[in-house]
């Protein structure tokens, strides 16, 4: 689940009318997600959309705290990992001998990918609904700031194939607020902001309800900012396409 993405989907069903009776001065839009279904919530007044657009997660929880993983390069490291719509790796790009804030995206890329690499070989995953959601998308590098506070937190999300996230990533937004609040260090309705290293760009996170999840104890998490689309799509089927309704292969 990619924050700005659901943000700016949620911008872009209302402005494009595929929203069927939009109401000011919000409107719920309901957006399927390779995690599940995910709600946005778009200021509307009448003609267009507006910012900031918030959405509220799926079940987020704590899958691992404090786990001790043997990195190759940078020897033993202390993780979380957290689930947000996927799971994360996170730790303080400190530990690696970084400055999240300072050190070339290219060395903070490097170090992340190397733990995600680690954390991969040496933990098992587990969904509580579906094993093909049972897998680490990638590492979240921060600041170490986790504890409650009004100033923002700075990290950087390496995921995929070594990307680097524009913002600070929804639903790794997401797995932090559920780390934070399974330690104890947020409560209920607290609002933090996240900023991301490389382009500034500013979330703001906070766990909404609790919720179980499986065996987990998990939360509900709403994540809030600006966002902004940049392009459409038109695809079209002719009737006479023999392959309209595509194919499978076996």
């Amino acid at each position: 689940m990619c924050g700005h993405a659901v943000l700016a989907l949620g911008r872009f069903a209302l402005d494009y009318g595929l929203v069927a009776a939009p109401s000011a001065p919000e409107t719920a839009v309901q957006l399927r997600c390779p995690c599940g279904p995910v709600t946005a919530f778009v200021p509307w007044d009448g003609h267009r959309s507006g910012n900031p657009v918030r959405f509220h997660s799926v079940p987020a929880f704590a899958a691992a705290t404090d786990l001790a993983i043997d990195v190759p390069g940078h020897g033993k490291v202390v993780v979380d990992i957290g689930y947000g719509g996927t799971f994360y790796t996170f730790l303080s790009a400190e530990q690696l001998g970084l400055d999240v804030c300072s050190s070339t995206t290219r060395d903070l890329v490097n170090a992340a990918s190397a733990v995600t690499e680690a954390v991969k070989k040496q933990f098992k995953l587990h969904h509580p609904e579906s094993e093909d959601l049972a897998f680490l998308y990638g590492t979240i590098l921060t600041d170490g700031k986790d504890a409650f506070s009004e100033e923002p937190t700075t990290n950087i999300c390496v995921f995929a194939d070594e990307q680097v996230d524009r913002s600070p990533t929804g639903s790794g937004v997401t797995a932090r607020i559920a780390l934070q609040y399974h330690k104890g260090l947020i409560q209920l309705n607290q609002t933090r902001t996240f900023r991301s290293s490389t382009t500034g760009s500013l979330f703001t996170g906070k766990a909404v309800k609790e919720a179980k999840f499986g065996d987990y104890n998990a939360v509900v998490v709403e994540v809030s900012g600006e966002a902004f689309y940049t392009g459409t799509a038109t695809f079209t089927v002719e009737e006479e396409d023999p392959l309209k309704h595509g194919f499978f292969f076996k």
